[in-house]
Formats: C-alpha cells, structure tokens, sequence
C-alpha cells in the first residue's frame, strides 16, 4: 500500500530533523507530506533541505496558522488526489513515538479503516502526566463516549491511519473542528459511516523542545461540539452536513 504521513508543522524547527530522519528510518517507503502553516523559524526551509537526502519529503507551504484540522484536511486532500492508500496523522513535536508507526500501519494492512494510536487500552502509556492531567483527558473521553456513543477509548488521540475508503466515506469539506475537536469529529464520522475502527496502544510523551500550540478555546470548542452533535443527531435527528449554531 502506498503510505502518505502527514505532519502539520508549526515553529517545530528545534524537532522536525529529528522526527523526519525517525520516521524515515521506521517506514522507509513511505511518503512525507510537512503541511507548514508559515513558521517563521524556518521549519519548513529544514523540511525541505532534509528532502535531498532522505527523499520522499514533500512540503505544502501555507501563508498562515491556519489551525491543525485544516492542515490535515489540506494533506488528505492531495494524498487521495495522488491516490495513496493509507494515511498517518501525527504530530511533529515527538509526542507521538515514530517507532509506533509499524504496528499501527499492521493494524491498517489487517482491514481497519481508522487505526487509533490509543493512550486507554490495554499496554497504553502517558507517563509522567499529573493525576489531574489524566483525568482531565479520560474525562474527556468519557463524556465523548456517553454524548455521542462511540465505542472507542480515546477519541481525542491525534496518532492514527486512515484507509483511503475512510476518508472517502464522507466529505472532507464539511469537517470543520480544529484541534482536539477534529480528532473526536474524525472518528464520529468514520463511526457513522460505518468504518471499522481499532486502537492500538501506545505510549504519549509530552514535547521536550518548543512550545504547545493547543489552548483552553480548542478545548472548549471541541465540548461545545460534542453537545451539538449529541443533540443535532440524537433529538433534532439531522444529521452531519447541519450546520453549528452560532
């Protein structure tokens, strides 16, 4: 299967050598696709450089900090154009181990349409995370689960393969959440469309170089979704497509 990984960048200059050289290293066929939303810190002149001699490393200049989902939508977008079959979603930070990317592309290859690289399954790890911090996060997705039924763990985790009937199942253009919101969003839709879905474990490991990019509105804004969804869907009956009130 033709693999595209898929990493949204920004001001990552201090990780992207190193996440592009660990990734390259695990899946050596695979084509990188760094969607830069216009990092002055030269992230992008990093990725690009690297493709001379790791190859396979293509990166979508954006003008601006678009947000996380539409840098994801925008590398779908053009790995279906390009006709790839399985896509990675990760972050660039190292959050998300590269050395995890084999067994979740495994699952992939055995028929899941969304493979989920999962913090809250059995041999799942987020170590050095205060007692708060967890239960912020399963929280989270316990009330993710209950809203919206979904039978999955951790509907918020951003490691993850797609297969290419998964993001053809429904329009990309009509996902419109950013940041933990598309995560829960992505998996709502796949869910829906009647995909196949399977976590696998994972340990989670907070960036060691640069700063966080998510904030307290993302959050917020991914709640308030979820409330919509479970209401649009469950009492007004409408279906996705409908849109967010304002």
């Amino acid at each position: 299967m033709r693999t595209l990984v898929v990493l949204p960048t920004y001001n990552e200059s201090e990780n992207i050598e190193t996440v592009l050289r660990r990734v390259r290293a695990v899946v050596p066929g695979a084509d990188i696709l760094v969607v830069d939303d216009g990092s002055p810190d030269g992230t992008a002149d990093i990725a690009e450089r690297l493709n001379s001699e790791l190859d396979q490393i293509e990166v979508l200049r954006r003008a601006s900090k678009s947000g996380l989902g539409s840098a994801y939508r925008a590398g779908f977008r053009l790995g279906l154009e390009a006709d790839y079959d399985t896509f990675v979603e990760m972050d660039a930070d190292l959050s998300h181990d590269p050395d995890a990317l084999p067994s979740l592309l495994a699952a992939s290859e055995r028929g899941a349409d969304l493979v989920i690289g999962s913090r809250y399954v059995a041999g799942g790890r987020t170590p050095k995370w205060p007692w708060y911090r967890l239960a912020i996060s399963r929280g989270g997705n316990l009330y993710v689960r209950a809203l919206l039924g979904l039978a999955v763990h951790d509907c918020t985790a951003g490691f993850r393969v797609y297969s290419r009937h998964a993001l053809t199942s429904f329009p990309l253009d009509e996902v419109a959440a950013e940041g933990y919101g598309f995560q829960v969003e992505m998996t709502y839709r796949v869910t829906r469309a009647g995909g196949s879905i399977t976590e696998v474990p994972i340990e989670f490991r907070d960036r060691e170089l640069g700063t966080s990019k998510m904030s307290g509105r993302i959050v917020v804004e991914a709640l308030l979704l979820v409330a919509w969804w479970a209401v649009r869907d469950r009492i007004l009956r409408r279906g996705p497509g409908s849109p967010v009130p304002h």
